[in-house]
């Protein structure tokens, strides 16, 4: 999972002049997916700053479920 490794992400990138890449991994994606249905948290809100948190800890490229409906939230209202 990417999420608890978000120091080992920014040490790399400190680290190294390769592109540093982050995957979003199905369980972090479920568990959002779940608690949204639930209504327990804003999707769009919980996905993108999930995805952001990637981007700040120094992730150039981020693989994730959410990269579709990611990109259409941020056509529609960019951040």
């Amino acid at each position: 999972p990417g999420m608890p490794y978000l120091d080992v992400i920014r040490r790399l990138k400190d680290n190294t002049q390769l592109p540093v890449a982050a995957y979003h991994v199905s369980g972090e994606y479920a568990m959002l997916k779940a608690a949204a249905e639930r209504g327990w948290l804003d999707e769009r809100k919980a996905a993108l700053e999930a995805l952001l948190c990637f981007k700040r800890a120094g992730a150039d490229v981020i693989l994730t479920y959410y990269a579709k409906q990611a990109a259409i939230w941020l056509q529609e209202e960019p951040l």
